[in-house]
């Protein structure tokens, strides 16, 4: 039998057996991503920037080289970067980053981070085709760390959006980039989860991929097997300053919403609640009469904001927005993100271990987010309670300045639960077991008709911050 008619009664007839199982040999096939990349890649471009540094006086500080020997001398100064020849005043120094971007419209826009191009003055985007063009910065978002450009140009390669709310895990993906500024090259892997919540990214629910992403590659699209455009490439998590399979992408919805906004308005607006929030667990769960761990619970709601102005309150649980469920408190973010300021939002909460709807209107997010300060010291008398701690009344400057309505502050932690929880002098509790606390009296009532063996909650402020942390009595 020839090697060709071999092959063919290969493809016809052959299986893979896994586990004592055949599996047809077709169902294990990777895919042939060549028409994808042919096709798409002329709309992908590489970025450089330039920014202008002020000049760090080199000549001030190279070592004194006068008195050594020529021999000495000669190899010192082999060593040293040139000297700039013009004059002291007009001397700068210029870095540059490289990344990714890709063309969504025939007349020039381009899609890329914030990070990519952040304080540059001068953005230059490079072609399929060589050529290089320089690119007019029309708006940046740094909260989802996406950036729109303009460049000159008619008839432009453009790619193909997708829908990122389609995708699941396991789906191949593909991206195209610039690692280490080596143009349009080509990485695959599948989608490991979508709906990632990243530390201060509280608006973007990312999509997390496998694919080998690099330094270069932010800002280059992210497809699905249909050549169609479902994220910005953005960034990974590392140990080691490399790739270590661990990759996230801006969900192209995402994207082209703020990219729309930047264009018509030059910046981007979003729905804000005014509330601090935290994750449910096991414990919290319990101490608030949940089924199981789920939701967003308001650890601290803002005064006068759109939170406190439609009743919601301090221990609520929020279980749902307009119809869908919360299950991990960075869903609420990312939802709320998504309205527009005098948007309404039913909101499903726990309260006292009730259902309850809050019907309330959607803010504007504020520019800059108001913080509260550190609570000052308390000087009036200290209440003991079954907790280890000893507390101090509130005075009403502080009630007044802080907008709390009751809390005592803890002016000294013993050996007891208190101390295996991590309370400190100075911290603010402001609920216990569910519990508004208005005064000492009210704190060491409450503490000594806590249950035993039951997971029992705490709101406590630190330094302007408030959240709920659990604990046991075991005695």
């Amino acid at each position: 039998m020839s090697i060709l008619s071999l092959k063919s009664y290969l493809s016809v007839f052959a299986t893979v057996v896994v586990l004592g199982q055949a599996i047809p040999a077709q169902a294990v096939e990777l895919p042939d991503f060549t028409q994808l990349v042919e096709q798409a890649s002329p709309a992908v471009v590489n970025i450089s920037t330039t920014q202008k540094l002020p000049d760090r006086k080199v000549n001030e500080q190279m070592p004194d080289l006068e008195g050594l020997p020529p021999m000495l001398r000669e190899f010192f100064e082999r060593g040293m970067p040139p000297q700039p020849r013009t004059p002291r005043g007009d001397r700068q120094r210029e870095a540059q980053s490289l990344g990714s971007g890709f063309i969504i419209s025939s007349d020039g826009y381009i899609l890329t981070n914030n990070h990519v191009i952040a304080d540059a003055d001068e953005i230059l985007v490079r072609l399929a085709d060589r050529s290089e063009l320089k690119a007019k910065l029309v708006g940046t978002d740094p909260r989802s760390d996406v950036a729109l450009l303009k460049i000159e140009g008619k008839d432009l390669p453009v790619l193909k959006l997708g829908k990122s709310q389609d995708l699941k895990a396991g789906q191949w993906v593909v991206a195209i980039g610039s690692p280490f500024g080596f143009d349009h090259t080509v990485t695959q892997g599948i989608v490991s989860a979508i709906g990632r919540s990243l530390p201060n990214e509280n608006y973007v629910p990312f999509i997390q991929t496998d694919v080998p992403i690099n330094p270069g590659n932010s800002g280059g699209p992210l497809f699905n097997l249909a050549g169609e455009v479902v994220g910005i490439n953005s960034q990974i998590y590392t140990r080691s300053g490399g790739f270590m399979g661990v990759s996230f992408a801006i969900p192209i919805d995402v994207a082209m919403d703020v990219s729309n906004q930047l264009k018509s308005g030059g910046k981007v607006s979003r729905g804000w609640l005014g509330v601090v929030i935290q994750e449910v667990n096991k414990d919290l769960a319990e101490s608030f009469g949940l089924e199981k761990p789920a939701g967003a619970l308001v650890a601290q709601i803002q005064d006068d904001g759109p939170a406190a102005k439609g009743g919601l309150q301090v221990g609520d649980v929020i279980l749902s927005m307009n119809g869908q469920p919360i299950v991990m408190s960075a869903d609420l973010p990312h939802l709320v993100g998504a309205l527009k300021a005098g948007s309404k939002a039913d909101l499903e909460v726990i309260r006292e271990g009730k259902r309850k709807n809050v019907e309330l209107t959607v803010g504007a997010i504020p520019e800059e987010g108001k913080e509260l300060e550190s609570l000052p010291k308390s000087s009036t008398e200290r209440s003991s309670n079954r907790l280890g701690v000893s507390v101090a009344e509130l005075t009403d400057e502080q009630k007044k300045t802080y907008d709390l309505k009751g809390g005592v502050v803890i002016k000294e932690v013993q050996d007891g639960p208190a101390s295996l929880i991590g309370l400190q002098p100075g911290d603010v509790i402001t609920h216990l077991n569910n519990q508004a606390i208005g005064s000492t009296k009210e704190f060491t009532d409450i503490a000594k008709a806590l249950p035993k063996n039951r997971s029992v909650s705490m709101r406590v402020l630190r330094q302007g911050r408030a959240s709920f942390i659990t604990f046991k009595l075991a005695e």
